[in-house]
């Protein structure tokens, strides 16, 4: 039964609700579909990798001191390892790796974009050329024969040890560049960029991949060719481990050894976080 106000009876005007779809509200765009939801970025850095190599390298060289703290030794072997010898020479290990590193950043990085150019391009056989020497030929004759003509000191041990760590950064800069797209740098032209705002700003990022990844093989390089800078007068860590071959003591050997061990880990693993690090976000793949 209707009213004279065309209502039906009972009724105080409700209506009928409209359908929801499911969902608790009205959506943004009027279509009745709700929003995608927004992916949460990834961490670059995850927890594992920030604690498990650091608790690793820890937890064996805590070890390695409470098994001398326990152990005989004699007084060769306290001798080598007392009055600061240990953090002496680590220290030089490490200055004479952060030295060679800066030079060979200085020299390949700038050398790599330099062969690139449409002007020295034929410079390239040469120069890679010249750098396939320097890792080609054994560390320990390139350090004898710089010896030879340097006379003994850092300075021999420091120009070895560049030039057996340039290749993998020059080379890993010359794929780099050469590996990016053709249309990209075209269009970055296009739009009136010069020709030092396509290098800064499109070809550098997107090689900035490879070469991390060449200067974090010359980092590690350069760690352990820094042990045989000992022969050439430089120092560093090699000191303990000739001298525990020489006199045929094992603890000295084995503080060498561990120490050289845990310091290229140890800079292979920061040399990894600085390659997630500093990766542009846009190369990222998606989740």
């Amino acid at each position: 039964m209707r009213t004279s106000s065309g209502r039906p009876e009972g009724g105080q005007g409700t209506q009928d609700p409209a359908p929801t779809d499911g969902h608790d509200g009205p959506s943004d765009d009027g279509t009745g579909a709700a929003p995608p939801p927004t992916a949460a970025r990834r961490p670059r850095v995850t927890w594992r990798k920030l604690t498990f190599l650091p608790a690793a390298l820890i937890a064996v060289l805590l070890a390695t001191w409470l098994w001398f703290e326990q152990a005989d030794l004699d007084a060769l072997t306290r001798n080598a390892l007392s009055d600061g010898q240990v953090s002496k020479a680590l220290w030089q290990h490490i200055e004479l790796t952060a030295i060679s590193t800066f030079f060979v950043l200085i020299i390949a990085i700038p050398l790599g974009i330099l062969l690139t150019r449409p002007r020295f391009r034929r410079a390239t056989p040469a120069a890679m050329a010249l750098a396939n020497m320097g890792q080609a030929t054994p560390a320990i004759g390139l350090l004898a024969l710089l010896v030879i003509w340097l006379g003994i000191g850092r300075r021999a041990a420091l120009i070895g040890i560049i030039a057996y760590a340039v290749l993998p950064v020059l080379s890993n800069t010359i794929a780099g560049l050469k590996a990016n797209d053709p249309t990209l740098l075209e269009a970055a032209r296009g739009i009136g960029m010069s020709p030092l705002g396509v290098l800064t700003r499109v070809e550098l990022p997107l090689a900035v991949p490879l070469i991390l990844a060449g200067v974090r093989t010359a980092l590690v390089l350069n760690v352990g060719t820094a042990t045989l800078a000992t022969f050439g007068g430089g120092g560093g860590l090699g000191v303990l481990i000739t001298t525990g071959i020489t006199s045929q003591r094992m603890p000295v050997l084995v503080v060498g050894s561990i120490l050289t061990v845990a310091l290229a880990l140890l800079v292979d693993w920061l040399a990894s976080l600085a390659e997630l690090l500093l990766r542009p976000r846009g190369l990222e793949a998606g989740p």
